[in-house]
């Protein structure tokens, strides 16, 4: 498919070779996904120990099967897919919506940034266990007062010999309340410019001076943390790249994390769901999909919708080529966001009075949960006015801001 690319045109037909990858992904969810599933039964533990067991289930099941990391390159226990490969397994997890993955972080983010940047006694004691979920990691960047300017960080690591002594706190920490192991940013030096100083540290999760709490959300959830670090101990052997240097590796990390954050398939998903609503549900006596404004929305949803997939394919294009995600994942990331959240508002308002009735079984199912959610996904990875920045600088070549 996309490595038949030229300057102006792309084939967007997948080979036979292809194809039949995709195949084998279907039949293996039809074999492996929990009883039910694929009718609609999809009955996952709603909190605690039974939930985290069923999900180091289902990501031990994936490993077996060989579609845990199946990006990541055979050495290291992926399946070495191409990026059209890992395409194709991104669509048809969109299709099917299998459980999700307990191991995210860690397959998607911190494994393919130590592959990248890790020392060969990193990638020895930590790769191997996070494909099966044996150990699960969380991301420790935002605080407090630093979110959106990352670089403004103030959790502090104190240079103790061969350890560091870390204090701070981390906040809307995903999986933390699960997790094995935590990807940490800390401030190493504070005589320097923001951006220097930063150090990247592998942290053990399961000492006593680590702690969390969770933070309840809107949409009834609490699967973001507060994180304390309270004297917490990290080996030097565990810190990633260069003492001082954690913000470039930091932001390879981000450049994984925002080329694995695509919702074009999703979207599309979530658009055919609205369509078939439509078709099926009256209003003025005649189905939803017939009425003009309707029409006309749905008409305006798609074409952007089927905009963001062709941006996808683009900057896949270009990592083909690289062999690196670039800083157009926050295009990917800006466009289909805004989208999300036009698509999951329009969907809330069709429903009309219905929309106030929190009920799984109600017609529009998880509606009211995926409109909550499309704020804070806007958010994760970095606002849009951060991703817009990052476009303008290093997409566009628009003169940086100034660093302090």
């Amino acid at each position: 498919m996309l490595d038949r690319f030229t300057e102006r045109t792309m084939d967007l037909e997948y080979t036979q070779e292809q194809e039949e990858f995709r195949q084998e992904l279907r039949s293996w969810y039809e074999e492996n996904l929990p009883d039910g599933w694929l009718e609609g039964e999809r009955d996952i533990p709603e909190d605690g120990e039974e939930r985290e067991e069923f999900l180091r289930d289902w990501q031990s099941k994936l490993h077996e099967g060989g579609w845990a990391g199946v990006h990541w390159p055979k050495e290291y226990g992926g399946r070495g897919a191409t990026l059209v490969e890992q395409l194709i397994y991104n669509e048809e997890t969109a299709r099917i919506d299998p459980p999700p993955s307990i191991s995210v972080i860690g397959t998607d983010f911190v494994g393919p940034t130590l592959i990248a940047a890790g020392t060969e006694e990193q990638k020895e004691r930590f790769v191997p266990n996070i494909l099966d979920g044996e150990e699960v990691w969380c991301q420790g960047y935002s605080e407090p007062e630093a979110g959106s300017d990352l670089a403004s960080l103030q959790c502090e690591a104190i240079d103790e010999g061969d350890t560091y002594r870390i204090n701070g706190q981390k906040i809307w920490t995903s999986y933390a309340h699960y997790a094995d192991w935590c990807f940490l940013l800390v401030r190493t030096d504070k005589s320097g410019p923001k951006h220097h100083g930063i150090t990247a540290v592998l942290v053990d999760m399961n000492q006593d001076g680590v702690s969390h709490e969770p933070i309840d959300q809107i949409v009834d959830d609490s699967t973001f943390n507060h994180v304390y670090f309270d004297d917490a101990v990290a080996k030097k052997e565990h810190v990633v790249g260069d003492v001082d240097d954690g913000w470039r590796v930091a932001m390879k990390l981000s450049a994984f994390e925002r080329s694995a954050l695509t919702q074009a398939f999703a979207l599309e998903k979530s658009f055919d769901e609205l369509v078939e609503y439509c078709k099926n549900t009256e209003r003025g006596g005649k189905p939803l999909s017939e009425h003009t404004t309707v029409r006309q929305k749905l008409a305006e949803l798609d074409s952007r919708i089927q905009a963001g997939k062709l941006t996808y394919y683009r900057n896949v294009s270009k990592q083909m080529k690289t062999g690196e995600p670039g800083p157009e994942g926050s295009m990917d990331k800006v466009f289909t966001g805004e989208i999300k959240q036009d698509l999951e508002r329009f969907k809330t308002k069709l429903l009309g009075p219905e929309a106030a009735v929190w009920d799984e079984d109600a017609p529009g199912g998880r509606w009211q949960t995926s409109y909550l959610q499309s704020f804070g996904t806007q958010i994760a990875g970095g606002t849009p006015d951060i991703q817009r920045n990052i476009i303008a600088e290093r997409v566009l070549g628009l003169p940086k801001d100034a660093k302090e």
